[in-house]
């Protein structure tokens, strides 16, 4: 039996593993994408630092031509800057859409794993139901010679989950020694339990 809640156990730490290994690496992957997209902004941010440059020493000498081949240029990086901006835009999009994928399937993790973890609670009470049963078919003195071979913890767990009459007729053929022991299990099991 303990080899079993152990077994249950050990799964349902796995599942909880596995599911925060599964977060840590969509995070992991939002951030990567993040980083590309600031990256992008700071080329952009120096793009937009020559579009603002201007010169303004010498206004009434400007020839027209070179005042043409100025506006070509500074047209040609506001083109450039847009054109990065609307990359950065579709960067960002995608990693939005990456994230609430993640998150969708962490959504769909924990689901599952909210299952399991029922499915485990199930079986495990279930099968503690059966022992009860099984002990409480027993003839106490056979039941008693179990239960004094158990750990007491154990043992206390049991007598507890049986009815009063049946626990008392296995308590009555135990040793003194080892009933006390289950005895004194079961009075201090919810004495840590707040009062208010």
């Amino acid at each position: 039996m303990k080899k079993t809640a152990a077994m249950q156990q050990r799964k349902s730490y796995v599942l909880v593993v596995l599911a925060v290994m599964f977060f840590a690496t969509g995070l992991s992957r939002l951030g990567m994408g993040v980083a590309e997209v600031i990256a992008a902004e700071s080329s952009v941010d120096a793009a937009n630092a020559d579009v603002a440059e201007v010169d303004t020493t010498g206004e009434d000498q400007v020839d027209p031509g070179d005042l043409f081949q100025t506006l070509r240029a500074r047209e040609a990086r506001l083109l450039k800057a847009e054109a990065e901006l609307e990359e950065r835009q579709e960067r960002l999009r995608e990693a939005e859409a990456g994230l609430e994928r993640k998150i969708s399937e962490l959504i769909d993790a924990e689901a599952q794993l909210k299952a399991t973890l029922r499915i485990t609670e199930t079986a495990a009470e279930n099968d503690l139901q059966h022992l009860t049963t099984v002990f409480e078919s027993m003839k106490p003195p056979q039941a008693a010679a179990l239960f004094s071979e158990m750990d007491i913890e154990f043992a206390a767990g049991f007598l507890g989950r049986l009815r009063p009459e049946i626990a008392g007729e296995i308590m009555a053929s135990l040793d003194p020694i080892v009933g006390y022991a289950i005895s004194a299990v079961l009075a201090g099991r919810h004495s840590k339990t707040p009062r208010d």
